[in-house]
């Protein structure tokens, strides 16, 4: 489906009835990587997966999207379908668009669930990474992407999930060159969102892999210490 909102498509799907969960994917993503669970998860929810700015078939607005313009575009389609309240559940920048939208919406939030991702701000040192990851996607965006997306697995699943990785990478080639540099720099100047962390009126889970090789496993079991946030390892 898609909606019009200041004068770019926005793209999202809708199935399946129930109580709302809205699924939001990450940096090089788009919304058919939700494809494989959404025909499980409608049968009891209403399952909506929405292109964020730059990604899939939903347009650029600007040279920086923000983790909270994203999630502005998010509760206009949310409008647009009707729903005053949902399940969220983001992985890694839409984790960061999810908990956005939490800071802005905690009333529209029944749940929020992060995969692979966190609510810290860049650290000093990934800042520095983004900037050069800018400058690599500047020089060769096609390069850049196909290093990227092998990086998001350790060694040993670059070789036995190879097939599935040349999707994602294809996939991930479709990504318009405005459309990555914008989401670099929007989550480059995130905030700190731990507090959202703390007791808040709706349910928390974090899906955290031991071996991420990207995010730090002992980081993240740290941010879920001493806080009503279940945890799946």
């Amino acid at each position: 489906m898609i909606l019009k909102h200041k004068g770019i498509s926005v793209s999202y799907t809708d199935d399946g009835q129930g109580i709302p969960l809205i699924l939001l994917h990450g940096f090089l993503e788009n919304s058919s990587m939700w494809i494989p669970f959404v025909s499980k998860l409608s049968k009891n929810n209403r399952v909506i997966c929405i292109d964020l700015l730059g990604h899939g078939k939903t347009g650029c607005i600007g040279y920086i999207h923000t983790m909270e313009l994203m999630a502005e575009f998010v509760d206009i389609v949310l409008k647009k379908c009707g729903i005053n309240k949902a399940y969220f559940a983001g992985h890694s920048m839409g984790g960061y668009v999810a908990l956005a939208y939490a800071a802005k919406n905690p009333q529209k939030i029944i749940g929020l669930c992060l995969i692979n991702s966190t609510a810290e701000a860049d650290s000093v040192e990934k800042i520095k990474n983004r900037n050069r990851a800018i400058a690599a996607v500047k020089e060769n965006h096609k390069k850049f992407i196909n290093l990227s997306i092998s990086n998001l697995f350790r060694p040993k699943n670059r070789v036995l999930f190879k097939a599935a990785i040349k999707l994602i990478k294809k996939e991930a080639l479709q990504t318009p060159l405005q459309g990555i540099i914008a989401a670099l720099e929007g989550m480059k100047i995130r905030p700190n969102n731990s507090f959202l962390l703390e007791n808040k009126p709706y349910k928390q889970l974090m899906f955290i892999s031991k071996k991420d090789p990207v995010l730090d496993y002992n980081k993240l079991i740290n941010q879920t210490k001493n806080k009503p946030i279940s945890v799946v390892e």
